[in-house]
């Protein structure tokens, strides 16, 4: 079996081939290009340093959300694309789930925080169990403060990975009540190795979608949708302020 992964939820920019026997290659970049400029120019660089036929491959999975809008639908797009054109299935594997699998086997609960503003993150809580990823509470958008005392609740270490933590750093070392670490460097943002990974699992277990059938998962309304429904709330006479789900961070 041999999988193809994207992952542009994030800052990073990722892509991978795996098969049933090592990550044959993985390019992973975190800097200041958008993905649209990156995410292409990568998977033609494993094609060609690995010299992979993409008819090999089996499915393709990427990183479904959450995280940014653009990146998840840069993403998609180019997920549905390959899909589309070499007849393939798609896997969506959730961008919180997948960060977690970057710590394989690590005692206690993950957790992985991605910054989704205002206050919130993207989160989910996880565990792994005879070395399987177990989810403790799927993913979510909630405020840092609300995951913070759900994870006390829990009286277990965790670990806390993403680019959410610099963001939350000194409120989590000041208001955990249970022991914690950071993962390190290499560990601690999104890989599309741990979405083929994760992908691998779920396509063993025949979560597979079409091309025409993948949809990202955002979690929460994008901006434009907000400020949309702030618009129709005024004209209807209703305060704007006051709106049904939390704004996302684009």
């Amino acid at each position: 079996m041999k999988i193809l992964s994207l992952d542009s939820s994030g800052n990073v920019a990722s892509v991978a081939v795996l098969d049933d026997r090592s990550l044959i290659a993985e390019y992973t970049i975190n800097h200041k290009k958008t993905h649209s400029q990156t995410l292409l120019p990568m998977l033609d660089e494993i094609v060609r340093m690995t010299e992979l036929d993409l008819g090999t491959i089996d499915a393709i999975a990427v990183a479904a959300g959450p995280g940014s809008f653009t990146g998840l639908r840069i993403g998609s797009a180019t997920a549905k694309g390959l899909g589309l054109a070499l007849k393939k299935p798609l896997i969506g594997v959730p961008t919180v789930a997948a960060m977690a699998c970057n710590l394989w086997n690590t005692p206690g609960l993950i957790c992985p925080i991605m910054d989704a503003r205002r206050n919130q993150v993207y989160t989910g809580i996880y565990r792994f169990t005879d070395g399987k990823l177990e989810t403790v509470e799927d993913q979510m958008a909630v405020g840092i403060g609300e995951l913070i005392t759900n994870l006390n609740g829990r009286k277990e270490p965790v670990t806390f990975l993403g680019d959410g933590v610099p963001v939350f750093e000194n409120q989590i070392r000041e208001t955990m009540q249970v022991p914690f670490s950071f993962a390190p460097q290499h560990q601690n943002r999104q890989r599309a190795g741990s979405v083929a990974w994760l992908g691998m699992q779920y396509y063993m277990e025949g979560k597979t979608e079409t091309a025409a059938e993948h949809r990202p998962d955002y979690l929460r309304v994008s901006q434009a949708e907000r400020e949309r429904a702030a618009r129709e709330k005024k004209k209807a006479g209703e305060d704007p302020s006051v709106l049904t789900c939390p704004g996302d961070a684009v």
